[in-house]
């Protein structure tokens, strides 16, 4: 049977690989494959979703940065031996922009709204987001919540032009809604991580106490063509989160 070009085919398959890693990544949590073991080679599992090994290997990928998995070369691909010891502690991943609501697939992300309104940009927001001055801007604050309980307190500075924001979106996922609607994907970000004091905002947005330590990410994140679309900045708090970083040398 001759496949479809997963790559080429966007309007009947995009995010397959996605769909692909959601399902694996579901089997690990279950106990289908257990910490340790070796996972079913990449043709096997082309075999077993019915498509190509290229969209196989982006989804093992996505486990890889997630931590769940790892790959030997000439072994295959095992399931981490110390997947769900770290359960307790949420994990921000540094090199995956891909948001709350995918970053923490399988669970209930919620969100609550602190603030949306549009306003001039800054100097330097303008600056980053590659837009002119007189360009409006969304202001956008929220508390995200995963399974309940408090993920991060979020600030985000958007162009308006990229897409039209409501209070009933910012309580879904942005990120997803940006890319149903815009026509483009979410390519990358620039990161930085650091540490600082829960600020009066934090205390507020997530009943942190104030002059706690606090984990902070700001980002500038693009678009496809290159395009900024927003400059943020994440307080993490500390007792639950954790920065992973996956590094292999190939």
């Amino acid at each position: 049977m001759t496949r479809p070009n997963d790559e080429g085919d966007v309007s009947s398959l995009a995010y397959k690989y996605e769909t692909i890693a959601d399902s694996l990544r579901q089997d690990i949590k279950s106990g289908k494959y257990t910490p340790g073991e070796l996972m079913p080679d990449q043709n096997k599992l082309a075999e077993t979703f019915d498509t190509t090994r290229i969209t196989i290997h982006k989804a093992i990928q996505l486990l890889i940065i997630e931590g769940m998995v790892y790959s030997k070369r000439g072994a295959g691909t095992f399931v981490r031996k110390d997947f769900g010891l770290t359960e307790r502690r949420q994990e921000t991943l540094v090199d995956k922009p891909l948001g709350t609501t995918q970053t923490n697939a399988g669970k209930k992300v919620t969100s609550k709204v602190l603030e949306l309104q549009a306003r001039l940009p800054t100097k330097r927001e303008a600056e980053q987001l590659l837009i002119d001055e007189m360009d409006p801007v969304y202001v956008i604050r929220r508390t995200r919540y995963v399974d309940g309980k408090v993920w991060a307190y979020e600030h985000t500075i958007m162009p308006t032009s990229i897409v039209t924001l409501t209070k009933q979106v910012l309580e879904g996922s942005v990120y997803g809604y940006l890319e149903q609607h815009s026509g483009k994907k979410i390519a990358g970000s620039h990161r930085i991580i650091s540490a600082a004091r829960v600020t009066a905002d934090d205390v507020a947005a997530m009943a942190a106490t104030l002059n706690d330590p606090v984990l902070v990410i700001n980002q500038i994140s693009y678009m496809d063509d290159g395009q900024p679309f927003e400059v943020s900045e994440s307080h993490f708090p500390y007792e639950t989160s954790t920065v992973v970083a996956d590094v292999q040398i190939h």
